[in-house]
């Protein structure tokens, strides 16, 4: 029996790439109907689906037969990419685990926007891969935004080449504070146990040093960390620089930061962001970005190195249920 083809799909509101359109989108045509056809066809048609996500930065797959943790657990793994963890990971978002690669894509509340990041792009250490599943949809509202860095960087640093530069010469530094516990009310509320995988201070110091932070201990037990340099932006071949930071997020999200951009971020020499810099790629931001209206079953795989996303806060008694994978290839 033959494999079904790859059907792609328009949708409102997709973006031109160059030849590209952001993102792809890939509705089962029902030929597709169960779990094993779902792997059988994703493995068939595997180099061209990467081809795919290369050139438009994200797919969203439509209608396939996943419905929990473990199906979309399956369905990302017939990709075949290295698995990246979350306990291995130095992302302070309080997440929850359904399976050993499978947890929830952020446990903020339900009327806190997460602003555009690359994952975990303020840590020396993210991936490069994301599969998004959608459990289940909001009632209202909590789109996942999806913005293309590289269209945005090219268009920031046509209109300010000095601070483009600044970026690529500079890089950035971040400073975070863990609590000395979980804090399920932010979306930065991992503690610095559960963050470095570390059960006391003297293992915590020795992982802060072998990853070249710089760090301070607070009075109420939490932790203040600074890292070493990381690049503001990435070079991915072929002339295309991309925007890869969590800059955004941070200015518009981190406690304090936009009062106080300094708080949080700075260039690699410790001086000062300009805040007009970071206005104007919030403002740039808008023009490169889809908002991913999800409905149940829905799997998104982003590359994490050429595209950003976020969280639209949402409403309504259904609880937004979207669970994420990570890859490291």
């Amino acid at each position: 029996m033959a494999t079904p083809a790859i059907n792609y799909v328009e949708v409102a509101h997709q973006l031109r790439c160059g030849d590209a359109i952001f993102p792809s989108v890939v509705v089962n045509d029902g030929s597709v109907t169960n779990l094993e056809q779902a792997t059988v066809w994703v493995k068939a048609h595997l180099p061209e689906l990467e081809s795919k996500l290369r050139e438009s930065g994200a797919i969203l797959f439509r209608g396939f037969p996943l419905d929990s943790a473990e199906t979309f657990d399956e369905f990302s793994q017939a990709f075949a990419y290295p698995n990246f963890t979350y306990k291995e990971s130095l992302s302070n978002a309080v997440r929850i685990n359904f399976t050993e690669r499978v947890f929830t894509a952020n446990e903020a509340p339900k009327d806190v926007e997460i602003f555009l990041h690359h994952e975990m792009a303020q840590t020396p250490i993210s991936p490069s891969k994301l599969f998004f599943f959608c459990k289940a949809a909001a009632e209202q509202g909590g789109a996942t935004p999806l913005c293309r860095s590289d269209m945005l960087f090219a268009e920031f640093a046509r209109q300010q080449p000095q601070w483009a530069e600044a970026f690529i010469t500079k890089g950035l530094k971040y400073t975070t504070q863990m609590p000395a516990e979980n804090d399920a009310n932010s979306g930065q509320g991992r503690s610095w146990k559960s963050t470095l995988n570390v059960s006391d201070l003297a293992q915590a110091e020795s992982k802060l040093k072998e990853l070249g932070y710089s760090w301070t201990w607070l009075e109420d037990g939490s932790l203040r960390a600074t890292t070493p340099i990381l690049p503001a932006v990435i070079d991915i071949g072929q002339e295309q620089k991309v925007f890869y930071n969590q800059l955004i997020a941070a200015f518009m999200g981190w406690k304090g930061v936009r009062e106080n951009p300094a708080k949080a971020i700075t260039f690699g020499d410790d001086s000062p962001i300009p805040i007009e810099a970071l206005e104007l790629m919030v403002s740039l931001s808008k023009d490169y970005t889809f908002d991913l209206p999800w409905q149940d079953g829905d799997v998104a795989l982003v590359d994490n190195y050429i595209t950003m996303h976020g969280r639209r806060p949402y409403s309504g008694e259904r609880k937004r249920q979207v669970l994420v994978a990570l890859a490291m290839d």
